[in-house]
């Protein structure tokens, strides 16, 4: 009690943590972030498995991973705006709290319907968590330190993201299915006794929740992924076509409902800030190509090269292990130099190793593989930290909420889109659909980079367009306009 009293009396004008207690924020972050990362796509790897232990079909089993990522994306920007309203620390304690009991749920479900029920409640614990732990590094960092904060963030999610496969198969060489949710728990456990203690209270907005806003975000963005992921599947073009086409209406009515609004749930106030608006853009760019390489590469390695699942697992780890490697020095080098050089460069290195990869001769040597998905893991690495940076120095510290939800969701968004883009070229030709993927994945990047270069012109981090008049009052200039510290 006493120390949830130290963590509810610490005032969010201070510059960050110290000592122990921001040591054991930081953990509890890693943990809860790592573990909802992870459960984005840990799953996909034990469909089949699932699926005949439940007496599922195996289309019908997709919903185990389609129920996840759905209530993930449809709740990111409503849960962030309720964090900004009823503070941040309370959304990830609660949604922590969720995520773990959700997992237990899914590690005793007898069935596929008891299954999905247990992961659409662990897809909005997840969302409680992913849609503000970039907000609270604004307040567990010195200003001074944000890039590194954020550097450790990005390393998190790329690598937790990349090894779900390999965890997954790992899991299962040695137990059932089961333990792939079961060992959120214990892991939970701890991250919710760390988020009570030492989690700062942060600032509580003046304005209600609009459900209004959160059922035209839930409506927009879930027959958005809804509709991408049926065409990925091959499924009539009228009804994905009817579900983009539901997207694209509540869509324009998100934006006119928001652009009444003093705070808006999806932020268009930030994106009137030509820095936010790009570095988000950027964002998506990088997933679309991580997206188009995820889904791809495992069935060149199998389908073209003839390669077995435990061999396709271990040449994709050179990925994820050099973004490790990076995503740690892009950090504080970001607090140093311009987020739009420094990301304009490794988006430049992802699309130059997509294109080496797409290139592979017919017959390629383990070590010409590696080497160049070495290089794709550096690019990515290199970029994304620097980014993430650029997307939350660019918000005030008041809608630090909103931007912590587009980080999320621009990241479900370009993986979706990446994942659909796969199918179509696999539709175009099979067994050339990889190497056209891929190749689309180096288009992605290299737009990313020069619209990441392009951020130079864009001027201070936090500048609005100029000429443009709000009367939204987050959007005001904050003091110290273009440093961390906005």
């Amino acid at each position: 009690m006493t120390a949830n009293a130290d963590a509810m009396s610490q005032s969010p004008s201070e510059d960050g943590l110290s000592g122990p207690r921001f040591l054991s924020a930081v953990a509890t972050l890693v943990i809860a972030v790592g573990m909802s990362s992870l459960d984005t796509s840990i799953a996909n790897t034990a469909l089949p498995t699932i699926a005949t232990d439940v007496n599922a079909s195996a289309a019908a089993s997709v919903w185990v991973v389609n129920a996840y990522q759905l209530a993930l994306v449809v709740s990111l920007l409503p849960i962030a705006s309720l964090g900004e309203i009823i503070g941040y620390r309370r959304v990830y304690v609660w949604g922590l709290a969720g995520f773990t009991l959700a997992s237990l749920l899914c590690a005793v479900s007898w069935s596929l319907p008891t299954l999905t029920a247990a992961r659409v409640i662990q897809g909005f614990g997840a969302s409680g968590i992913m849609s503000v732990n970039t907000a609270l590094i604004r307040f567990i960092y010195p200003s001074r330190s944000l890039g590194r904060g954020v550097g450790y963030n990005a390393l998190v999610v790329a690598v937790s993201t990349a090894i779900g496969p390999t965890v997954a198969a790992a899991i299962l060489s040695v137990g059932s299915w089961q333990w792939l949710f079961a060992v959120n728990v214990p892991l939970g456990a701890v991250a919710f006794v760390l988020a009570v203690r030492v989690l700062p209270e942060t600032k509580h907005a003046g304005y209600p929740f609009d459900v209004r806003s959160a059922a035209l975000n839930a409506l927009t963005f879930g027959c958005l992924i809804f509709g991408i992921g049926e065409a990925a599947h091959g499924v009539s073009p009228a009804v994905s076509g009817t579900l983009l086409g539901v997207a694209a209406l509540s869509g324009v009515l998100l934006v006119l409902w928001q652009l009444r609004l003093p705070a808006p749930m999806f932020p268009v106030d930030l994106y009137r800030r030509p820095m936010f608006a790009l570095s988000s853009l950027t964002a998506f760019c990088s997933f679309s190509a991580q997206g188009l390489a995820f889904v791809s590469l495992p069935f060149y390695f199998q389908s073209v090269l003839g390669l077995s699942a435990v061999q396709t697992g271990l040449l994709l780890t050179p990925w994820p292990v050099m973004t490790a490697v990076l995503a740690p020095i892009a950090g504080p080098l970001s607090d140093r130099y311009p987020p739009a050089i420094l990301g304009g460069i490794g988006l430049a290195i992802l699309c130059v190793g997509l294109a080496l990869v797409a290139g592979l001769p017919g017959h390629p040597g383990t070590a010409g593989i590696v080497w160049r998905m070495m290089v794709c893991g550096a690019g990515f690495g290199f970029f994304q930290s620097p980014n993430l940076k650029a997307i939350m120095s660019s918000a005030p510290p008041d809608r630090s909420g909103g931007a912590s939800g587009i980080v999320a969701t621009s990241r479900l968004v370009g993986q979706a889109v990446g994942a659909a883009l796969v199918a179509l070229c696999f539709g175009i030709s099979m067994p050339h659909g990889p190497a056209l993927a891929l190749s689309l994945g180096a288009v992605f990047a290299g737009t990313g980079s020069l619209v990441s270069f392009s951020r130079l012109a864009a001027g201070p981090a936090g500048q609005a367009i100029p000429g443009v008049s709000s009367s939204w009052p987050s959007a005001r200039l904050c003091p110290g306009e273009g440093t961390d510290g906005c």
